[in-house]
């Protein structure tokens, strides 16, 4: 994992925010917490990645991108299988698992 610039990454969301709302962001910093004009508190990898999606489709508002940002890909994809599968169960996985060539965890 690449160690990320702080004045860097600040410096081209603000210009990325400004192109999209035509108004500098009003940014909050409290340890290692950042607040975009008074919104929920993100990280700077998530604020690295609102830097790239409106630079990429600037005609979106931040707050889209910020509620995107806020959830992990793996969250997503977890509550998607488990819609997808009504009837999981965890004794069915590690047999389909075992079945497979796999050993039982300690």
């Amino acid at each position: 994992m690449a160690k990320l610039d702080k004045d860097t990454v600040i410096a081209a969301f603000t210009e990325a925010y400004t192109k999209a709302n035509g108004k500098a962001p009003d940014i909050e910093v409290k340890s290692g917490w950042y607040s975009v004009d008074g919104g929920k508190n993100i990280r700077l990898a998530q604020l690295q990645e609102m830097t790239d999606s409106l630079s990429g489709a600037s005609s979106e508002s931040v707050e889209a991108p910020a509620e995107k940002a806020s959830k992990p890909a793996k969250v997503k994809a977890a509550k998607a299988v488990k819609k997808a599968t009504p009837g999981f169960s965890v004794k069915d996985f590690w047999a389909e698992q075992l079945s497979a060539g796999s050993t039982l965890p300690r």
